[in-house]
């Protein structure tokens, strides 16, 4: 789901339409906009994808150089035309959209019912237009300033009035919005990737932010209506990277954009056989001083965290816990001064990762976010950031990110162990050779595309597929498992594989099929006996692992042979056939591989 705004010397449907399309990614179950035409707000909405609002689009003329637009996901109301967003108030003079959630949206609407006011949607945002209604009383900044203060929850929102023709009004909390400079024409927009084809001038809105536009002009103030100096942020994005190609998908594309981003990541971070971590302000000594790391994430994120938690014990000797982000706060944890607290989003704006983050900052904790978007909450909240330079991500199940996100942590564990001496010098040489390489052998893996696509014969007709592997293993079965279900609708669930004879294998049937990793040396003959007992029941197996690893390739139906690296380097290449594997069987069963049903990119509320 997504916001867009426009004001400026140009038709505003076309650059609401084009932002629109740049926020679709996200995913969305209606799309809807709103312009000032005739002295008055049209508005336009419609259920299921963007092409259903531009055909609506068509049937007139617009000339208005000033508008709202949003793609929504359901949240509160089923998606049809009436919930879906612009709101506005009784007479039509105020439109709003928003992301998020108005938590006492309830208690406002009761209120607002008995004062007269009549509501035509079952969505929380609809109290907005309302409230601003009630409260006008000419001064548009200041009424937005008292509704603000009214309402309870997270949104990124933005505001358009029939009585401010020139203005637009847009305001946040605890989810992103971005404001892109043109001449003579602003931006509003909720995630980065719908700016740059028009400005690479961009203000990122803080918490509690409100933003007041007007042609080519935008003025900050905070909830109280005090002024606030703001610095432009300059995207360093390319808007051609938010485009297909010649790719049928960007899934596909951002697969296949591994190798570039995975040097990326490393560019600058590597010199004379060490990792140099610049934006990193750890002292050895505050390293030192650590006795314990904490790991925060949701989702890819979080199975990129559990390779991080390995390598991070293995390396740096310091003990480290995981937790899934929306569970961390309920849990009380023991976090102090002494605790190192990494948070990973590949957007920097998941509601519960935030919410986590600013949780384990008030127990005292040092933070260290791990995002690909600059200028993103958790790169302005946390103390310390690593940047993952994957680039935009379009595609709502994340490939390179994820990828970027183990790389980061590899970096991390390294930096981490140099200032510890925990680990001897010429091992921490062959982890960096051997990370240089990475990238190149990332590539040699495309060269095995079609035994990927035969592979995926034997998933595509399946109800149900499950995936295993030992230690670090386990963590990319997890994540391949999540591709899976998320691109195919396929059930599929991940196992540590000697667990397997815990439950598990009780519901191995004959023909069932299992994607098994074995990818960790000294875990070779442990996996193949858990193969073994998978293959007595009539199961049919797929497995990848390493050229040497025969009476393993042996033992399976089907064998991929990765480039051989180290076993902690391993999960960056392992995944990537997992990724393939999921896209040849999404795009088999004839599924919306690029926004599967249900899911959208970035979880902004809680």
């Amino acid at each position: 789901m997504g916001v867009f705004g426009y004001i400026g010397k140009n038709k505003a449907i076309p650059v609401l339409v084009g932002g629109l399309r740049k926020l679709g990614f996200q995913g969305f179950d209606s799309t809807g906009l709103a312009v000032l035409e005739e002295g008055g707000i049209w508005i336009t909405k419609s259920t299921g994808k963007l092409v259903d609002l531009e055909s609506k689009l068509s049937a007139r003329t617009f000339t208005s150089t000033v508008g709202i637009g949003h793609t929504r996901w359901a949240t509160h109301g089923r998606p049809c035309d009436e919930n879906a967003h612009p709101h506005t108030d009784c007479h039509g003079n105020f439109a709003v959209v928003h992301n998020g959630i108005i938590e006492n949206y309830l208690e406002l609407k009761e209120w607002l019912i008995s004062e007269g006011h009549i509501f035509r949607s079952e969505t929380d945002t609809e109290v907005l237009p309302h409230l601003i209604e009630h409260y006008y009383e000419g001064d548009l900044e200041a009424t937005v300033c008292k509704v603000l203060n009214k309402i309870e929850g997270s949104y990124a929102l933005i505001v358009l009035s029939c009585k401010h023709p020139g203005m637009l009004i847009a305001a946040r909390k605890n989810s992103s919005l971005v404001v892109g400079l043109g001449e003579e024409e602003c931006y509003l927009a909720s995630n980065f990737s719908a700016i740059p084809e028009y400005t690479k001038k961009t203000y990122v809105l803080d918490d509690e932010e409100i933003a007041v536009l007007t042609d080519g002009r935008a003025q900050f103030i905070d909830f109280q209506g005090k002024t606030k100096e703001k610095e432009v942020c300059e995207v360093n994005w390319d808007a051609s990277v938010v485009e297909k190609e010649d790719y049928e998908h960007f899934m596909l594309k951002e697969i296949y954009e591994q190798p570039k981003v995975l040097r990326d990541t490393l560019s600058g971070r590597l010199a004379d056989e060490k990792v140099v971590l610049k934006e990193m302000s750890l002292t050895p000594e505050q390293i030192t001083g650590f006795n314990k790391v904490a790991i925060v994430a949701c989702g890819t994120a979080y199975h990129a965290g559990l390779i991080g938690r390995s390598l991070i014990e293995r390396w740096a000797k310091i003990p480290v816990e995981i937790d899934i982000a929306s569970e961390f706060r309920y849990r009380s944890p023991l976090i102090d001064d002494r605790t190192l607290v990494i948070v990973l989003s590949q957007s920097g704006e998941t509601a519960d990762t935030l919410a986590a983050l600013r949780e384990a900052k008030r127990l005292g904790a040092r933070i260290v976010g791990i995002t690909n978007v600059v200028g993103s909450s958790v790169s302005r909240e946390a103390h310390d950031v690593i940047y993952t330079w994957a680039g935009p991500e379009i595609a709502i199940a994340s490939t390179k990110a994820y990828t970027t996100q183990i790389e980061a942590m590899v970096l991390l564990a390294l930096y981490l162990s140099q200032a510890k001496a925990t680990m001897p010098q010429e091992w921490n040489r062959e982890i960096i050779t051997e990370l240089k390489r990475i990238p190149d052998k990332a590539s040699e893996i495309f060269m095995q595309v079609p035994k990927i696509q035969h592979m995926a014969s034997y998933i595509k007709e399946s109800s149900s597929a499950f995936f295993i592997g030992r230690g670090l293993d386990w963590a990319v079965a997890l994540e391949g498992s999540l591709k899976l279900k998320e691109t195919t609708y396929i059930h599929a669930e991940a196992y540590a594989a000697g667990e397997l004879k815990h439950g598990a294998i009780a519901l191995i049937t004959e023909n069932t099929p299992i994607v098994a990793l074995n990818t960790q040396r000294e875990l070779y003959d442990k996996t193949l006996s858990n193969v073994n007992e998978i293959k007595a029941r009539g199961a049919q197996v797929i497995g990848f692992t390493f050229k040497g690893n025969d009476s393993f390739g042996q033992s399976v139906d089907e064998v991929l042979y990765l480039p051989e690296t180290i076993n902690e380097l391993a999960p960056i290449l392992t995944v990537i056939p997992l990724q393939l594997l999921a896209y040849y069987v999404s795009l088999a069963r004839g599924n919306d591989v690029d926004r599967p049903r249900n899911l959208v990119k970035s979880v902004t509320v809680e």
